[in-house]
């Protein structure tokens, strides 16, 4: 019998694909990835067996998450399409790379998703395996499969006695990781309707609460974020207390029109409050120690690496040489910002670090001004010199 790793969610649709694909003949592994979701994988676990798992592995991949997808990408400055700060996209390429190696440890020719036809996850899925391990048979279920709706996967799961919670099914498709929650589907189908409040994972209730500015220090080393208010904190501490801060005054949210990799337009909603902070903070230290002409070409490729990351190109040599250039850029971004959080808003007030490039006797317009301002006019004719008539 031939064995397939299945990317399992503990959703509907992956656990109906655990029976479908046991009775076409495989023997199937859920594998389970653990970046953040905030979900308990008892009783998934026990839904995998229950539809047919053969086995089920659960890896914890949060702080290999942070350390080699989310402070890359943050240090490149990688944003969407101006606003989408990537959570879901990041997660893909390195829930992909594991999946290929427990496929190996189980001695599996084949691997399986459960993602739609016209999504990007599919995508970023199959890129990835096929990039490193083109040997490995790819399966996608929900792209193939006979069924046509919700409702004839669920009298399928009842059929066969797969234990799914129907009742309290929100009519929203949720992603969660710990850099940020992404929402679509239902009422958010129609890109003039507002979200409705129950849409909301982690910045619920904001509206109601009546909250004081609160100031916050952010210290960086060599772009990494390793401290908050005076004291250096891990990684995924850092991340975990600026989400629960920035939730409680509803910072993050995003609600865009996105280009997906497919071809279509999709209106998306996000929460992300510790990527939207501390992007922001990193972003400003940047323009701090950075001059100008490099700080102006990293924009570039800012875009361009969060290109890659949301097509699914993840492991190919233009992530990494652009890493390799990003590395250069972060070796003196260094030091603290402090911002100011207000209800649904959170932006730069200070910065400081030992490689500021910011000269105050050069910037000032009072007595301590060493700006020799007489130089000016012939700066302004040479510049002009290429475009007079």
């Amino acid at each position: 019998m031939k064995k397939v790793v299945l990317a399992y969610s503990g959703g509907l649709d992956t656990s109906v694909a655990i029976k479908w694909l046991k009775d076409r003949g495989y023997e199937v592994i859920a594998y389970m990835a653990d970046v953040g979701q905030e979900k308990t994988t008892t009783a998934a676990i026990a839904r995998a067996k229950k539809a047919g798992a053969a086995k089920v592995v659960v890896r914890d991949l949060k702080k290999k998450f942070v350390t080699d997808y989310i402070w890359p990408a943050l240090k490149a400055g990688a944003v969407y399409e101006g606003r989408y700060t990537l959570a879901t996209a990041l997660s893909r390429p390195l829930i992909a790379a594991e999946q290929v190696a427990v496929a190996h440890a189980q001695n599996a020719t084949a691997v399986a998703h459960g993602c739609t036809g016209k999504g990007n996850d599919q995508v970023r899925f199959e890129v990835t395996v096929q990039i490193l391990d083109s040997a490995l048979e790819i399966l996608a279920p929900v792209r193939e499969w006979e069924f046509k709706s919700r409702q004839d996967e669920i009298r399928y799961a009842q059929r066969h006695g797969i234990p799914i919670e129907v009742s309290k099914k929100s009519p929203f498709s949720i992603d969660k990781n710990i850099w940020g929650v992404s929402i679509e589907a239902g009422v958010l189908e129609d890109p003039n309707t507002e979200p409705p409040a129950d849409a909301f994972q982690w910045t619920r209730g904001a509206q109601t609460r009546n909250l004081k500015e609160a100031v916050i220090e952010i210290e960086f080393f060599k772009g990494v974020p390793v401290g908050l208010n005076g004291k250096k904190m891990e990684a995924i501490k850092l991340i975990t207390a600026l989400n629960e801060l920035g939730s409680r005054y509803g910072i993050g949210r995003m609600d865009m029109i996105e280009n997906r990799l497919v071809g279509i337009k999709s209106r998306e909603t996000y929460e992300a409050p510790a990527a939207t902070i501390l992007i922001q903070a990193h972003k400003d230290l940047e323009a701090l120690v950075l001059d100008r002409e490099l700080l102006h070409y990293k924009e570039g490729v800012a875009q361009k690496y969060a290109e890659l990351v949301y097509y699914g190109l993840w492991f190919t040599p233009l992530r990494s040489a652009l890493d390799a250039f990003v590395r250069t850029t972060q070796e003196k971004v260094t030091g603290t910002t402090r911002m100011k959080l207000r209800k649904y808003s959170a932006y730069v007030v200070g910065r400081t670090s030992p490689y500021s490039r910011y000269n105050e006797s050069l910037a000032t317009y009072t007595v301590k001004d060493k700006f020799d301002q007489r130089l000016a006019k012939g700066f302004i004719d040479l510049w002009a010199l290429p475009y007079k008539r």
